[in-house]
């Protein structure tokens, strides 16, 4: 894993954009169309402003899946990724192909079922995904399962991610958050060819602390992403506050960049 750290969350922004749409340009230029998964969630709206301004992306040649969805929210709430994605990537840009995972189907089982065959058919370029403040991936909080090989699963949202996406200002409180989403699994994310992590503000600081300078484990779930071949983690000065072990490293001279071995 390489982890870059900038000073300011635009900085990190605009960095991760970058990257990201060298991934998109690459892949449609090897392969044709492009495949990529993207978060949602607060800390990640400067992150896709800045990629869907990025030059050169044939975005009709892109194909777009998200990591997770709520089970029982209206798609015109403010807090349905549904509406966040809409507004901030597919209306912006309009992807050759859009799949969004239905919240309000009847059966959420089968809805993981028919949203993961349709990822299964793909072989994902790059996975945008960000860090919560439990340290999880889409909505695999701890301990997140690394075994199972189903792409997608029918979960609880824990107190912890409820309080965030109050927060967040998503909710008027965590009571009013769904109790329940569908999520990638750990396991599917990792089948991405590349991982982009943008992980800013403050309040993540010790989400990435544990998941970087702890052991790799499903107390920490996204400590996982260091044992992805392709993964780049983008960090600020608020975000990586709590990273003791680089500190030395950084020497106050930024853009800092650690790679990280396991």
């Amino acid at each position: 894993m390489i982890v870059r750290i900038y000073e300011s969350g635009a900085e990190l922004a605009a960095a991760a954009a970058a990257v990201g749409a060298e991934k998109l340009r690459q892949a449609i230029a090897e392969r044709g169309r492009a495949v990529f998964l993207v978060a949602t969630g607060g800390s990640q709206i400067e992150f896709i402003r800045r990629l869907t301004e990025m030059p050169g992306i044939d975005w009709g040649r892109t194909v777009m899946f998200h990591l997770d969805n709520y089970v029982g929210l209206p798609t015109t709430h403010p807090g349905c990724f549904h509406r966040y994605l809409k507004e901030r990537l597919i209306d912006r840009v309009n992807p050759g192909a859009a799949y969004l995972i239905d919240g309000l189907a009847e059966d959420p089982q089968a809805e993981c079922e028919r949203y993961g065959r349709l990822l299964e058919q793909e072989t994902v370029d790059v996975c945008f995904a960000g860090i919560g403040e439990s340290g999880h991936l889409a909505f695999n909080d701890p301990p997140a399962d690394f075994k199972t090989r189903r792409s997608f699963l029918v979960t609880p949202v824990s107190e912890v991610s409820r309080r965030q996406l109050a927060g967040e200002g998503w909710f008027d409180s965590p009571a009013e958050c769904p109790d329940t989403g569908i999520t990638i699994s750990i396991e599917r994310i990792m089948k991405s060819r590349s991982i982009v992590s943008v992980v800013p503000e403050v309040r993540k600081a010790e989400a990435v602390h544990n998941c970087l300078e702890r052991g790799i484990s499903p107390d920490y779930p996204a400590s996982i992403l260091r044992l992805h071949p392709d993964c780049q983690m983008f960090l600020d000065v608020d975000s990586a506050s709590r990273l003791k072990g680089f500190r030395a490293a950084l020497q106050l001279q930024w853009p800092a960049v650690v790679t990280l071995t396991d």
